[in-house]
């Protein structure tokens, strides 16, 4: 069985990163606006300002207090020629107004890929795709099956494997979830711990795991540890340094090329 270590490839493209960034006369900025304290949230927040300093990004962590400063912020940096990219991590408090907020950000400094009009594509859909692909996992003539669709992963990698011409399902909250073991490749982002119990899944199954919640200031994933531990699987992402890894890698080459057309 594959263990489809993100981290691994994701080190590959970090050097080459460096190597860019170095050469560029004025230095890359990405702006990260949140509005939230949530451990995993603050876990991810921490992991792209590192990554970052080892590349040569400058990164900034900006805390608003609400909706209104939000907008504002994504506004005033919109036109700050000095901020290549601006994300906004998710999920904010007022959910209801996730749609408004992205879609004010200007799309060549959409680097998330979460606007509607967005230059680039969902970071953590490319990572996924980068992620299978590393790997080997040809995704031609399979049956494959994302669970969630939410803003951030299912929603877009599920219209990136539409325009593929991918043989794609997406599943919502309260499909019956007993026929993903009809499915060869399963891709699960819902946040749910737990979700994807070992009788949902059929031997010689892919499984991607890019659910993340936090239990009692634990990082949960939506697989059971039943699954991980079965050896007729095909592949599967480990608990740790499976997606994570390669999204955030991936959002900083679009903060690089954003850079670059400035």
């Amino acid at each position: 069985m594959k263990l489809l270590n993100g981290k691994e490839l994701a080190g590959f493209i970090k050097e080459r990163q460096r190597i860019e960034v170095k050469s560029y006369k004025n230095t890359p900025k990405l702006l990260i606006i949140r509005d939230s304290d949530n451990p995993v949230i603050t876990k991810y927040v921490n992991l792209k300002i590192r990554y970052g300093e080892d590349i040569g990004v400058v990164v900034e962590d900006y805390k608003a207090n609400n909706s209104n400063e939000i907008a504002e912020k994504i506004l005033s940096a919109n036109n700050d020629d000095t901020i290549s990219g601006i994300i906004l991590q998710l999920p904010i408090i007022d959910k209801e107004k996730t749609d408004e907020l992205t879609n004010l950000i200007t799309p060549e400094k959409d680097v998330d890929g979460l606007s509607e009009n967005g230059a680039y594509d969902s970071a953590t859909a490319t990572a996924i795709n980068w992620l299978l692909a590393g790997y080997d996992i040809k995704l031609e003539n399979k049956k494959i099956a994302i669970v969630g669709r939410g803003k951030l992963v299912g929603a877009p990698l599920y219209k990136m494997f539409k325009n593929s011409n991918l043989d794609v399902t997406l599943f919502h909250r309260g499909d019956d979830l007993t026929k993903l073991k009809r499915y060869d490749i399963i891709i699960t982002a819902t946040g749910v711990p737990g979700l994807i119990s070992s009788s949902l899944v059929a031997p010689g199954s892919v499984i991607v795991d890019a659910g993340t919640a936090s239990e009692k200031g634990v990082l949960k994933g939506d697989v059971t540890d039943e699954v991980r531990e079965r050896t007729d699987l095909t592949a599967i992402t480990p608990r740790i340094g499976g997606v994570g890894p390669l999204t955030v890698t991936a959002l900083f080459d679009h903060v690089i090329n954003a850079s670059s057309k400035n």
